[in-house]
């Protein structure tokens, strides 16, 4: 039997949009969830071929990846792959929250080596879509943070490539102290301008 009541809700379904902003650095996006809540919760899309679509993203992830920092104060970052393996990245926190930083390293754009920095937690469900040309990294806000992320090509470590947390030419002003970090992630060059 036809309930036209069922049918008008799923319906309404399709009035789940996610909410694109562009920040200050071309190309990438916070994305906020329109939830719908009602009694048992709420209900909200995270990714959708259309909308990404609709705001020239990318939509060919190919993995997906998840990170837990088990420690506050754990940095991981800033981290690129270089041609032919550019990468967009799709991040979302799904436990505890992090201090998220992007960097535009794309030498033509008019923002190059600028910077974009948000807070993004498991509680405000905020995510960020980074596209080629830019370099990510984390701080963590918290103990036991796990994050997602989706990317638009596989990892290949002989195009990975970093920029020091705390090299001069960015001036990125974290806010709270680098308890954690990688050899690696600690020992990477000055960047080139």
């Amino acid at each position: 039997m036809f309930d036209k009541k069922r049918s008008t809700k799923l319906k309404n379904i399709n009035i789940y949009k996610m909410i694109f902003k562009e920040t200050k650095l071309k190309g990438s996006y916070t994305i906020e969830l329109d939830k719908k809540e009602d009694e048992r919760g709420f209900f909200a899309r995270v990714f959708c071929l259309d909308e990404f679509k609709e705001n020239n993203l990318n939509t060919n992830f190919v993995q997906a990846n998840i990170s837990m920092s088990s420690k506050k104060g754990t940095l991981r970052g800033l981290h690129f792959q270089t041609a032919p393996y550019e990468e967009d990245r799709l991040f979302r926190v799904t436990r505890g929250s992090v201090f998220d930083v992007i960097v535009d390293i794309r030498p033509d754009s008019p923002t190059y080596l600028h910077h974009f920095t948000s807070k993004l937690s498991a509680r405000n469900y905020t995510m960020l879509y980074i596209p080629q040309g830019f370099a990510h990294g984390f701080l963590t806000l918290e103990n036991n943070t796990e994050v997602m992320y989706m990317v638009s090509q596989f990892y290949k470590p002989e195009f990975a490539h970093g920029i020091r947390y705390n090299d001069p030419a960015l001036n990125i002003a974290w806010p709270i102290e680098i308890n954690v970090i990688s050899e690696t992630d600690k020992n990477f060059p000055d960047f080139k301008i």
